[in-house]
């Protein structure tokens, strides 16, 4: 499993569960994925992350680092 945020939200108007990726969100449209359920909108979060960093380290562009959540 990778290490970036994935941010899974219900939307009323789809009717989906939408997936926004946080480290992704200045290069790809957001919501970047959706699924009818948590898991599947989650599993497909996750395919897109591994689709996004597989093409640009292809095509040589910089990869964005994970965010990690820093507890006081």
């Amino acid at each position: 499993m990778n290490r970036y945020s994935v941010i899974v939200q219900w939307s009323d108007e789809d009717r989906l569960y939408l997936v926004t990726i946080p480290e992704f969100a200045h290069r790809v449209a957001m919501p970047c994925s959706h699924g009818k359920t948590r898991e599947e909108a989650l599993r497909n979060g996750e395919e897109v992350i591994e689709m996004y960093l597989e093409t640009w380290q292809a095509e040589g562009e910089p990869i964005p680092e994970p965010n990690t959540l820093q507890i006081a």
